[in-house]
This record gives structure tokens, C-alpha cells and sequence, in this order.
């Protein structure tokens, strides 16, 4: 089969497409032709350094996320698995291929009426979204603050914040960013680039109740200056290279919570089950922002790098 192999850390050039050996189904496992690969930030990341939560066992095909259908299934595993349309994590790697064996127990089926690309597009970054805004409490009235607003996270905490009753201010980076979230219902879209944004943010809304810190760095020092007390920070992405860095010290005198999110595997598939049946219902919709063969893995990968995608980047495999 086809697979995009990691054989050293660095550039995006690093990621080189190759034959590798067709996995099988063992026990407990399901094969899956996949048809589309998820790529995240974090694995730019890991790519570059081969820091972060992934086992750094060169040589390797990268990849922690799949949707396509299983084609067979080991011993242990229910024979009616096969023919199903579905979405797993891989645990760390195996992603970037035309098929892979996974832990029959991580699969999650794909609702009838979700295409297997919108599955794939919510399977990482639907779940955190749907994790994060369970872990602020967000409720009716409260200001919040998304920042990346454009990318694959943002785009579906904007629509979750509006459909809990939210006042929403969207921030991210460059004029085309900020109309994308514009686009998807935030009640004020404001690039952060400008000198002046914290200003227009207190003009528009007051203070802020949340800050969803997708950025990090100065830019989300400054978003948590800008919360009231009683506010709630979650800290999820660090786009700007560094987190926000801010003390509990200091969130004690503002009167701030620092939150941070923890679940169990059970909760994340959970979370991962409720974002598709939001698909499914229509009232979740995460922006494909652009698709790359899998033989371009690497082009995809410096897209990312380079800040320039919108929404969800996908490898298509099939």
C-alpha cells in the first residue's frame, strides 16, 4: 500500500511518500481502507521535533486519525463491523496510509446523512471543541472570546458558542480569517494583528466571561486582561509557538478560573459521538478549508506550518 513515512525529524520535506506493508487485522483490531486522513497541528509539530504526545519510533507513518470503512476484522472483534462506515483514532500513528489496523474498540460509526470527510473533519477537532465549552459551562448571555477563530477548533467553538445563546468575538489572523468567522455567526470578528483589537473588544462587548485560548503567547496574555471577575480561560492551542504562561497567582487577583479540561478515553468518544450527531442534525459544520492527496503530505504539513489554512486540512486517500 501507499503510506507517507516520517524517517527523520524536520521540515516538511521530511514526510516522504512510499509502499509499505499491508497491515492485518490481529486480535481485537479492525482493518480500515481509509479514505480520509486527519492531519492537527500538534503533528506539524511532532514532525518538526518529535515533541509531543506521540512515541518517536523511527521510522514511522504519522498520522493519529481515520475515517473510512472496514474491510476486515481479527479474532474477537463482531464480524458486522465490516461494511461500516467509521472514524477512530489510530493512537499515535499509521494515519497517513491507504489502510490501517486499529483497536476495534476505538471505532466509532458514522451517522447516515454525514459524509465520511465531515466525520474525519470533526473526529479530533469536534470532540476537543465539545470538550471545551462542556469544560467552561458555558451558558446564555456569557461573552466569550474565541481566539483562532479560523481554524479547525474555532470554527466549531463560534457555532457552539451561538447555539448555546452567546455573545460571540471572534479573533484571528489576516482580513480573509476574520470573515471566515464572521461568516459563521460571531457577533464581532476582529483581526488580532492590529495594535488595537483589545480596545475594539471592550468597545463592542464590555469585559469577557470565557476566553478560549487557541493562540497563546501575547495573544492570550492580552485576552485574559480582558476578562471580568468571575471569567473563565481555557488554554487549548499555542499557534503563536508559546502557551499564555498565566500564573494561578494572577488569575486569583483578577478573579479568574483557569480551566483545564481532563477526560477519560470514554468521554472523548462520547464527545466525538455528540459532535457527529450535531452533524447530523445540521447544526455542526466544520469548515474543510483544503484537501491535499496523500502523496502531498508534506505540502499539507507546510500549509499548516505556514498559517495559511482555514478551518480543517484533510488528506485525501482514496
Amino acid at each position: 500500500m501507499r503510506a507517507v513515512w516520517l524517517k527523520e525529524f524536520g521540515d516538511p520535506d521530511v514526510l516522504v511518500a512510499g509502499d509499505a506493508p499491508d497491515p492485518v487485522a490481529g486480535q481485537g483490531q479492525a482493518l480500515i481502507e481509509v479514505a480520509f486522513a486527519n492531519i492537527t497541528f500538534v503533528e506539524t509539530q511532532f514532525r518538526a521535533t518529535g515533541a509531543g504526545p506521540y512515541k518517536a519510533e523511527l521510522p514511522m507513518i504519522l498520522g493519529n486519525g481515520v475515517g473510512g470503512v472496514v474491510t476486515a476484522v481479527g479474532a474477537d472483534v463482531d464480524a458486522a463491523l465490516v461494511g461500516k462506515r467509521v472514524v477512530t483514532s489510530t493512537g499515535g500513528s499509521g494515519g497517513y496510509a491507504e489502510r490501517v489496523a486499529v483497536d476495534a474498540a476505538g471505532l466509532v460509526e458514522v451517522p447516515d446523512g454525514v459524509a465520511l470527510d465531515t466525520a474525519v473533519a470533526l473526529l479530533a477537532d469536534g470532540r476537543t471543541a465539545t470538550m471545551l465549552v462542556r469544560a467552561v459551562g458555558l451558558k446564555a448571555g456569557d461573552r466569550v472570546l474565541v481566539e483562532a477563530a479560523a481554524g479547525g477548533v474555532g470554527t466549531l467553538l463560534v457555532q457552539l458558542a451561538r447555539a448555546a445563546g452567546a455573545t460571540v468575538v471572534a479573533v484571528a489572523g489576516g482580513a480573509r480569517k476574520v470573515e471566515v468567522a464572521r461568516e459563521l455567526g460571531a457577533d464581532v470578528a476582529l483581526d488580532y494583528r492590529e495594535l488595537d483589537w483589545t480596545d475594539r473588544v471592550r468597545t463592542a462587548v464590555g469585559g469577557l466571561d470565557v476566553v478560549f485560548d487557541g493562540v497563546g503567547g501575547d495573544i492570550g496574555r492580552s485576552a485574559f486582561e480582558l476578562l471580568d471577575r468571575g471569567g473563565r480561560m481555557l488554554s487549548f492551542g499555542l499557534a503563536s509557538g508559546a502557551w499564555a504562561d498565566i500564573s494561578e497567582q494572577a488569575a486569583a487577583e483578577r478573579g479568574v478560573t483557569l480551566v483545564q479540561p481532563r477526560s477519560t478515553p470514554d468521554e472523548l468518544r462520547a464527545f466525538t459521538k455528540e459532535a457527529l450527531n450535531a452533524a447530523a442534525a445540521g447544526t455542526l459544520n466544520p469548515v474543510i478549508g483544503q484537501r491535499f492527496p496523500l502523496d502531498r503530505a508534506a505540502d499539507a504539513h507546510a500549509a499548516m506550518q505556514a498559517r495559511t489554512t482555514i478551518g480543517k486540512t484533510l488528506l485525501d486517500v482514496y
